[in-house]
């Protein structure tokens, strides 16, 4: 898979380099929601039990960035479209306890851990009336971590009581860090993307992609067989390119 992301990002540099109509060249801003969560065979050594990489369990985040077009046909059909986007990803594991003791309905324990990432999609995009595809490898860079943890109890009448508990946590080699650690994570990541959309005229649009990790967030560092814990993104964006002619 990394083999396969390197030689696309090669052919679509040299795509660029071979452009035929640099007139239809045009500059844009994105933004939207992210609904990520990380999955593989060993992904629980970095969550902790309980994990589930369901759909319906994944954590909501979100995007925004600028974003290019450059033109590969002299029609527009075929186009290179590279962006640079702040991403908001991680994953969240909530547990429920129901009547465990006097007086308490039930005690829910979420638990969250957010993934700052640049992201730098190098995407091969095809325009066909309005409707678009894109597919092409992603480069993201780990810039930041943050844990967070937040217990609910309720009551049998009717009261909640809330409490924020963002203090350290155990990294899969079972030593404590801190909230903000992010050493025990891989900082770069190489991902394919594959999206489809519809933009207007006016430059409007809106899509939705796919992005898979292939490189593991398990930094073991000198360790030969390494853990599988996989970034998994899907992005919903709004987007507006502004014309330079």
């Amino acid at each position: 898979m990394k083999k396969f992301a390197v030689l696309a990002l090669g052919l679509l540099t040299a795509s660029v380099a071979q452009a035929q109509d640099p007139g239809g060249f045009r500059i844009g801003v994105k933004a939207g929601a992210t609904y990520s969560n990380i999955s593989g065979d060993n992904v629980e050594q970095i969550t902790g039990a309980g994990y589930s990489s369901d759909f319906g369990d994944y954590k909501f985040g979100y995007n925004a960035g600028v974003s290019l077009s450059i033109p590969l046909s002299s029609d527009g059909f075929f186009s290179f479209a590279p962006e640079l986007l702040y991403n908001r990803k991680g994953y969240e594991i909530t547990s429920t306890q129901k009547n465990p003791g006097t007086g308490i309905e039930k005690i829910e324990v979420e638990q969250q851990r957010v993934l700052h990432y640049l992201d730098a999609p190098l995407l091969a995009k095809i325009n066909a009336g309005g409707l678009f595809f894109e597919l092409g490898p992603q480069v993201s860079y780990l810039f930041g971590s943050k844990n967070k943890s937040q217990t609910t109890t309720k009551f049998t009448n009717g009261d909640k009581d809330k409490v924020e508990d963002n203090g350290t946590f155990l990294d899969y080699t079972g030593v404590s860090r801190d909230e903000a650690y992010k050493s025990d994570l891989a900082q770069f990541d190489i991902s394919g993307v594959a999206g489809i959309g519809y933009m207007t005229e006016g430059g409007i649009s809106l899509g939705l992609r796919y992005a898979r990790g292939f490189n593991s967030l398990i930094d073991t560092k000198d360790q030969d067989n390494e853990p599988k814990a996989f970034n998994n993104a899907f992005t919903l964006q709004l987007g507006y390119l502004i014309p330079t002619k």
